[in-house]
Order: structure tokens, then C-alpha cells, then sequence
């Protein structure tokens, strides 16, 4: 029957055994199609109707028969994550708190800049990995979300920015999974996901833009050869072992060499001829050194890749501070002079708490983490610096 391909995540998010369109990819759809001896090309006609047009009733899906609506919604609904609230920045970005089935709710940011508007998604409520500078890490960890929840934040985005209008350019042209929670502990919903946003019959995005950014999940990167060909970008931030296992615990399991072979290995899998990037957050007096950005030279000097400095944004209960305009501008220059592409990425919307690290949404922690965070900060440990704009956040958890 065709309930062997759909998974407890790809179901309804209220509890009721349906199957929910909005997560299946287009070859679950065609063998949905195919069990309900359908022809395969409905498959393309129902991503249409949810993705491009923005329906999420199935009988207003005018071009399928009376019958096959029908069927469908004896069996099947669409289902999507709720949008809770809305936040602009005054530099044009846009953040939106989106509740989910698990009880927490996750943060998507939407960036626009000239010539692209890029969307920042979430894989999960929380984040288990606890990377010292990531805020996010800090709220501790609740669930993975279903399919239909991360692609379901793509969805609310299109709604709200053009109301999935078929005449305009379309407002979002990058996608990047770099919100809350680490993508490849997510590994399927995830790969359907991106997989369902480069779908020519949902949104039609770029292989070359849908990235999936990962702290560095070796087994997780070496599956993905043949499943997706999205784009990957390797949360590095360090330019040794040593001090990348002091600030990513997930250091302490994986190793850097390890991680470059898997990410090289994955590259070598792709159809066409990309390079991951790098990502590299900047923290005054941990990371930013000019010796700092030697050792990544030296690191990556047989790795091609691109390297994208993001200077250190502030959040409650982190010690550390933003890195002076001075110690980004050498670490950069020394990296250029030896031969790498580097960017500097623009802080945006740090006054609405979206920057980059600094998401948190209010997740219902299953490992006790943040109160552990919290009870440190509040018995006055010397240690915790409290900087940054989500003290209100916080607050509200």
C-alpha cells in the first residue's frame, strides 16, 4: 500500500494518521500516485498547487478529477507549520517565529540584499552540539523537525513577502539551512527538504544555492553522495584541533582532517565543479589572530574552497565579544594574499536578534541545558558576560 512510503514525519502534525502532502518529495508522490494507480505526472501537479500557488486545500486543485481529489482527501491533508510572530529590521531584514508540533518554537530570518534575498531555515527546535559562540546551543534541545516544518518555513516566506504571486521575480533565490540546529543530525527531513526546494514543480531553486551548513558530522556528510546536490558549507572556525574542540565539542569526536576528507569526498560526488565554503567566525582575542588566520591558511592551502568571515554578533550569556574592524580587515588580507576567495559577511539584523548566532526561538529543552546556562548566570559565575539583545527572548522561555 502506498503507506510504506511515508514516515511518521511526512504525517499529519496534529496526530491524525493522514499523510501530509507538503513533506513528500516528487518521487514519494509519484509512488503515492502510482499505489493509488494514478499516473506519475500528478505528482507534479499537486507540488504546483502547494508550492507555487500556496494551496493547502486539495479540492481546490482544479485540475485533478472530483474522484482523485476525493481519494486524496480520505487519505492525505496539508499541513504546515504556523507563523507566531513577525519582526523587521531597520536594515530590511525580516524574522519570523514559527510554532511547531514538538511544543518549541524555531526562527527563520529572511535577508535581502541586491540582486538575491536569502532565506535563513531551521532543521530543529535546539540544537545539540553546544558550540560555545552559537545561542542557539545555549536553549538546549527538543526535536528534529518533520519535513513539512523545514520546508514549510520556505512556504510562510513566499506567502508573506509576494503571496506566491506568478508574476513577480520571486523574492527568495538563496536558501541557506544555517538557522537553528544542525542540519545533518537531521539527515533525511533534511535531504528531502532541499531536495523539494530544487523541485522544478515546488520552488525551482538552484542546486548552487541551497546550502546546507554543518558543524561537521562526518558520518552524515559521507551519506550524501548520491542523495542531493546541494551546496555545503563546513562551519569551521578554527584552524586546529585543539582550539576548535575547546569552542565545538563535536571537535572532540570528529576530527578536522577527517571532516575536510568527508566534505572533499562529498564536493568530488557533484555534478558540476563547485567548492564548499568555509565558515569562520571571528571572536576577539580566541580566534582572530594573525597567527589564527596563517594556521587556516595553511590548513586549507590543498582544500579549494571559499572562506566567509563572520564577525563574532553578541548574545546573552556569552563571555565573548565582536572582533575589531582592525582584526577582521588582517585576517583577511593575510588569508587573500594567500590565494583564497574571502568574503566578509554583513552583520543583518542584530537589532531583532537575527544575526548570525544569535537565534534562540523558545525551545521546551529535553536536556536541561539552558537552565544550567541560566542558574550559572543568575548565582553571578564571573566567567558568564552578559552582551547582546535577546535578554527579552530569554525572559519569555
Amino acid at each position: 500500500l502506498f503507506l510504506k512510503v511515508i514516515s511518521d514525519e511526512m504525517r499529519s502534525m496534529n496526530g491524525e494518521q493522514k499523510i501530509n502532502l507538503a513533506g513528500l518529495t516528487s518521487g514519494k508522490l509519484k509512488s503515492l500516485f502510482s499505489d493509488l494507480n494514478e499516473k506519475p505526472f500528478r505528482a507534479g501537479q499537486v507540488m504546483k498547487w502547494i508550492h507555487q500557488r500556496g494551496v493547502t486545500d486539495i479540492d481546490f486543485m482544479s485540475d485533478l478529477s472530483k474522484n482523485l481529489r476525493q481519494k486524496l482527501c480520505d487519505i492525505a491533508e496539508i499541513k504546515l507549520p504556523h507563523v507566531l510572530e513577525e519582526f523587521s529590521s531597520s536594515d530590511g531584514s525580516r524574522k519570523w517565529i514559527v510554532d511547531v508540533a514538538s511544543g518549541s518554537q524555531v526562527e527563520m530570518v529572511f535577508i535581502p540584499e541586491a540582486g538575491r534575498g536569502t532565506l535563513c531555515i531551521s532543521s530543529q527546535s535546539g540544537c545539540s552540539l553546544d558550540c560555545s559562540f552559537c545561542a542557539t546551543g545555549k536553549q538546549g534541545f527538543d526535536s528534529n523537525l518533520s519535513v513539512a516544518e523545514i520546508v514549510g518555513q520556505l512556504w510562510w516566506a513566499n506567502k508573506r513577502l509576494d503571496n506566491f504571486s506568478q508574476i513577480n521575480t520571486k523574492p527568495i533565490s538563496n536558501v541557506v539551512m544555517m538557522g537553528m540546529g544542525e542540519p545533518l543530525l537531521n539527515l533525511d527531513n533534511v535531504i528531502d527538504s532541499v531536495n523539494i526546494m530544487m523541485e522544478d514543480s515546488a520552488y525551482g531553486l538552484s542546486k548552487r544555492k541551497v546550502t546546507i551548513s554543518t558543524s561537521g558530522v562526518v558520518p552524515a556528510i559521507n551519506k550524501m553522495a548520491g542523495l542531493t546536490e546541494a551546496s555545503l558549507a563546513v562551519s569551521l572556525h578554527a584552524p586546529s584541533d585543539k582550539l576548535r574542540s575547546q569552542i565545538m565539542p563535536i571537535n572532540k569526536k570528529y576530527s578536522i582532517a577527517e571532516l575536510l576528507d568527508s566534505v572533499r569526498s562529498y564536493m568530488k560526488s557533484l555534478s558540476d565543479k563547485r567548492v564548499p565554503l568555509v565558515e569562520y567566525t571571528l571572536i576577539k582575542g580566541i580566534n582572530d589572530h594573525r597567527q589564527h588566520a596563517r594556521q587556516l591558511a595553511e590548513l586549507l592551502d590543498s582544500f579549494p574552497c571559499k572562506i566567509n568571515l563572520i564577525p563574532f554578533n553578541t548574545f546573552e550569556l556569552s563571555k565573548y565579544e565582536r572582533p575589531s574592524s582592525s582584526s577582521v580587515s588582517n585576517f583577511r588580507e593575510i588569508l587573500k594574499k594567500a590565494g583564497f576567495t574571502v568574503t566578509v559577511r554583513t552583520t543583518r539584523g542584530d537589532d531583532i536578534g537575527a544575526a548570525c548566532g544569535q537565534l534562540v526561538g523558545a525551545v521546551a529543552d529535553r536536556t536541561h541545558r539552558s537552565v544550567r546556562y541560566r542558574t550559572t548566570a543568575e548565582t553571578g559565575d564571573k566567567k558568564v558576560k552578559f552582551v547582546g539583545k535577546l535578554a527579552a527572548a530569554a525572559e519569555s522561555m
